[in-house]
């Protein structure tokens, strides 16, 4: 299929004769037509054009050029990714300009030619096509470094998206998400991409260590700066020295630490406990934490200051509840692994692969993992069952907010596509059965999906 036939042609245009010249010069593209903004903003969301051409002078006032850069405002608000050609007169080049600024594509005076109009209209069309491949191909690409993250959710994969396009700076980063969502991986995955991989990745979990002993750990300590301590100490973050920081359950940190750990983001020095010389030390701080710190911050058992200086990019990380066919491709990964620890060859029956998607996983990835370790070792036969998993429940049904049917179908392919693909682990075959479609029909769906195995 061509690139001009993926989708229609909106023309925005009051005066009937030229609209009609216009679908008519066209005639090659699929065409709808609009005449004022509204109709044009409802033909927008009716067809989702790749390729608006419009004229500037719209009604209610159509010698005037500011309804025309509304129309052109909301298209582009709408989809920014949307190609509009403004039609202009011989003489309006200054706001053809403007509009090109505002992110039009490009301009045509009137009259035009229509070998030229034709031109424009498909190279827009191709530019659209290949920007949309480009984003699809992208949004299939998991970065090497976060490979051992398991999941072909759309909402985790532009998580890994973000991971990589921070990575190579020095913001600090703040994981915000339940327990066992995968938070250290995410950091690690970071700190891997980063320009300081080859330093090293320290982590710290700020709730399982007593309140008199994180400071020292933190920071370190001089020999004989308390009892016990019989030689000089570095603390973690003199030891991530030109590596990577990870404040693991931060908002579990006390909050005179708070302050003397804000003093080191301010300044980048730190002073060891009984030490008088300050450290200097280069180091990316990566937070997590399960808690919601604003309203830590609120109840004022969290630094605002210090919030603001760990939360300059903030990623929120969805339960495994959350994530299309992430539970079942998961199951699947630690029934291999433990399978091969034990020494057997074990697979998921129908039955707990139906009961794992209908549990909602409270403690996500690592109740998961256990659950499948314990079913390896439980399992009689080669076929680890519902039984063996111990799970019970009915998923829980949520509805689509969206109506727009495009969208919600989509939506909904989508979810299928890759509930199939997981439950099958992988095999396509499988997964077209489970759909009741053919497996060309499958690769269609998962290559318009920007679906990969």
């Amino acid at each position: 299929m061509s690139p001009d036939k993926l989708q229609p042609l909106l023309v925005v245009e009051d005066d009937l004769a030229l609209q009609k010249q216009i679908k008519w010069s066209l005639d090659r593209f699929e065409s709808v037509t609009a005449d004022d903004r509204e109709s044009a903003m409802t033909q927008l969301r009716r067809h989702a054009p790749a390729v608006v051409t419009m004229d500037l002078g719209l009604p209610p006032d159509a010698d005037s050029v500011s309804e025309g850069f509304k129309l052109l405002e909301q298209i582009l608000s709408v989809d920014p990714d949307t190609k509009v050609i403004v039609l202009t007169g011989q003489n309006d080049q200054s706001n053809a300009l403007k509009a090109v600024a505002m992110g039009a594509y490009d301009f045509l005076a009137k009259p035009f030619e229509p070998e030229v109009l034709n031109l424009t209209v498909e190279r827009a069309f191709r530019l659209h096509h290949l920007q949309s491949e480009n984003k699809r191909l992208r949004a299939m690409q998991m970065p090497d470094t976060l490979a051992g993250l398991l999941t072909r959710d759309p909402q985790m994969l532009r998580i890994c998206r973000t991971i990589e396009k921070v990575a190579n700076t020095n913001a600090s980063v703040m994981l915000l998400g339940e327990s066992g969502t995968g938070k250290e991986v995410l950091a690690r995955g970071l700190h891997q991409l980063s320009n300081r991989k080859d330093g090293k990745f320290v982590a710290i979990n700020c709730a399982a260590i007593r309140e008199n002993l994180l400071e020292s750990e933190l920071f370190g300590y001089e020999k004989g700066a308390f009892t016990g301590a019989a030689k000089t100490t570095p603390g973690k973050i003199e030891t991530a020295h030109a590596g990577t920081l990870m404040l693991d359950e931060i908002g579990d940190m006390p909050m005179p630490l708070q302050a003397k750990l804000l003093r080191f983001l301010q300044e980048r020095v730190v002073e060891r406990l009984g030490g008088r010389q300050e450290i200097a030390v280069d180091v990316r701080i990566v937070c997590a934490t399960h808690q919601n710190l604003t309203q830590c911050v609120k109840e004022g058992r969290f630094r605002e200051d210090l919030y603001y200086r760990l939360a300059e990019i903030v990623v929120e990380i969805p339960p495994l509840r959350a994530r299309v066919g992430d539970a079942a491709l998961l199951a699947h990964a630690f029934v291999r692994r433990f399978g091969q620890e034990h020494r057997r060859n074990l697979a998921l029956a129908d039955d707990a692969l139906r009961a794992i998607e209908a549990h909602p996983w409270p403690g996500n990835i690592r109740e998961l993992e256990n659950c499948i370790k314990r079913a390896t070792i439980m399992a009689d036969g080669n076929q680890i069952t519902a039984d063996d998993v111990g799970l019970a429940g009915a998923a829980n049904a949520e509805g689509d907010r969206s109506l727009d049917l495009r969208v919600t179908r989509e939506a909904a392919e989508q979810r299928a596509v890759l509930a199939a693909l997981a439950r099958a682990d992988g095999t396509v075959a499988k997964a077209a059965d489970l759909l009741g479609v053919s497996r060309p029909t499958l690769y269609d769906l998962m290559h318009r999906l920007g679906i990969k195995l």
